[in-house]
């Protein structure tokens, strides 16, 4: 070999390396409909790869998620990853406001990439009230090997997928709310589509095994439609060391709340004397009890589990108190290797209060659900489409709402909901709840800081009760009834993202909107160009194609 060709050839070696992309995992998905009677009544429900649940998704911070979805449905379809974060890519959210939904018969490959995250999150069909009949699952990213986590490995790490549950299919709670009226209680609780009891009353299998003296890490996820749920472990306390994608001081908890939208990691030792042993969800701020248990069984036992399964506790009062001792860990790496402590965002200037209240009214004779007095309606062309290719002004309005809410006795009206917000920008977002019912919201796109919940109505004064230090960063946070949270986030992840009540019916009936967040630079350091194989629909079909990002 020549002295020139071996240059040639060590140049393509770190060339190569340099260029060498994150990790690939791949997944197939077909969904379904299928029969099965969760809480002994027959239904349709929905299933990915014949299974209810759905499949978990194992992954590692940076790796590239492929998941093509064959939709065997006989309506449209999509997926959303609730809380992650698609870092410049909102091309793969998976919600109306961004993509066009998969026909039936059609397929599509989601392409994503868990860009410096790690923890707990979660997976479901986005359409109408689709959640209510399933096909929803745990997504996991874990820390890469030269990231150390503030605790050792576990024994086995398992997902629980709480969730309220109905026997009427998704389809008849659509027509429901269509026509006017609530789809009211839910019928009961599920624990990984389990009620932990068959239709004689005696307890199904064990969800979980243990081993005596061993600790194993349980990640927690609320996938239901509208009740907070308190989960807890029969003679075993939680020692919480995640929420939501943050790591969490470890405390120990022997109930914890998990509202409706977020996910939380506990580890749990195995150091009761060897049997069977419940774990419980139990709604919370409801007239009404529904409860679900399931089994944990200590490898090689035949002790039954006893009778004397905890309660949940009573009040929103504990709740709160409780919220109030949840702390992020400023000393644990993040998905990279610096401390979560190096970003002070206590320090930072507000730029900016945006003043969310919720309210119920009836439009037409119909019920629907507002942000400051606009339900949202979705719209033919996805929005994120027809900002894209310059056509906003045929399909919505920008900024229809102000930051103040306008006075109570205002009208609902019905519009499609997109406020402007200034890219990188530092911003306050106050959500202000004056009914009876407890709320939960999400924000696609980005993790926020939930730095203060007090009772009454939010003023400036109420700052002054702001955690400014060590918040846990989370995606989804809980508004008690006729109380306000406050959160603070940097608007640094250009696309369209959905604020939106993870209580689905509100949801469902409008009480979502967008943040739109444009980079002024059209560049690829902000945010990528359209994929190659995005769906088009409605006023997009046949227009050329927007110059690309550089």
């Amino acid at each position: 070999m020549t002295r020139i060709s071996l240059l040639l050839v060590i140049l393509s070696l770190v060339v190569g390396c340099v260029l060498a992309e994150d990790p690939y995992i791949y997944f197939t998905w077909k969904v379904t409909y299928g029969t099965l009677a969760p809480l002994g009544v027959p239904q349709q429900v929905i299933l990915v790869n014949g299974e209810f649940p759905g499949p978990n998704i194992n992954s590692t911070t940076n790796n590239n998620v492929i998941v093509n979805v064959f939709n065997q449905l006989d309506e449209p379809l999509l997926f959303t990853w609730n809380g992650i974060q698609h870092r410049k890519w909102s091309w793969q959210d998976g919600v109306a406001g961004t993509n066009c939904p998969i026909q039936p018969g059609q397929n599509f490959t989601y392409h994503f990439q868990v860009k410096d995250q790690i923890g707990s999150f979660m997976y479901f069909p986005s359409l109408g009230m689709q959640k209510a009949s399933g096909a929803f699952g745990g997504l996991r990213v874990n820390s890469r090997l030269l990231i150390p986590v503030p605790f050792d490995d576990p024994a086995d790490d398992y997902t629980v997928l709480i969730g309220d549950w109905y026997t009427k299919s998704h389809k008849v709670l659509e027509k429901t709310l269509d026509s006017g009226v609530s789809i009211g209680r839910p019928a009961g609780v599920l624990i990984n589509g389990h009620t932990g009891k068959d239709i004689s009353g005696n307890d199904e299998p064990p969800l979980f095994f243990m081993e005596a003296g061993k600790t194993y890490r349980y990640r927690i996820c609320n996938v239901g439609m509208k009740v907070t749920l308190n989960f807890r472990f029969q003679s075993h306390s939680m020692l919480l060391v995640e929420m939501d994608g943050s790591h969490t001081m470890q405390n120990d908890y022997h109930s914890l709340d998990v509202h409706v939208g977020q996910c939380l990691s506990v580890l749990v030792t195995a150091d009761q004397a060897p049997g069977d042993y419940y774990i419980a969800a139990t709604s919370r701020f409801t007239k009404y009890t529904i409860s679900a248990t399931g089994l944990i069984r200590y490898n090689g036992s035949n002790t039954p589990a006893s009778k004397d399964v905890p309660p949940a506790p009573i009040g929103w009062a504990w709740s709160f108190n409780q919220w109030r001792s949840f702390r992020w860990n400023l000393t644990a790496s993040a998905a990279r290797p610096n401390p979560q402590g190096s970003y002070h965002y206590g320090s930072i200037d507000i730029t900016r209060t945006v003043k969310l209240v919720s309210s119920t009214g009836k439009v037409n004779g119909k019920r629907r659900y507002a942000l400051n007095v606009v339900s949202h309606q979705d719209t033919a062309t996805p929005l994120k489409l027809a900002e894209y290719f310059g056509i906003a002004d045929k399909v919505f309005k920008y900024d229809i709402i102000s930051d103040e809410p306008p006075p109570t006795k205002t009208p609902i009206q019905i519009a499609p909901n997109v406020l402007n917000m200034t890219f990188r920008n530092f911003v306050e977002v106050v959500f202000e709840n004056p009914e009876r019912t407890t709320q939960a919201y999400h924000i696609d796109g980005y993790a926020f800081f939930p730095v203060g919940i007090g009772h009454g109505k939010w003023t400036p004064e109420s700052r002054k009760l702001y955690n400014n230090l060590d918040a846990v960063s989370r995606h989804t946070i809980q508004v008690y009834q006729r109380s306000w949270s406050a959160v603070l986030m940097t608007f640094d992840n250009a696309g369209m993202w959905n604020l939106r009540s993870e209580l689905w019916e509100r949801r469902y009936l409008g009480q979502q909107l967008y943040f739109t967040v444009q980079s002024p630079a059209r560049s690829l350091r902000d945010e990528s160009n359209i994929p190659d194989n995005a769906l088009l629909c409605g006023e997009v079909v046949g227009l050329p194609k927007p110059p690309p990002y550089v």
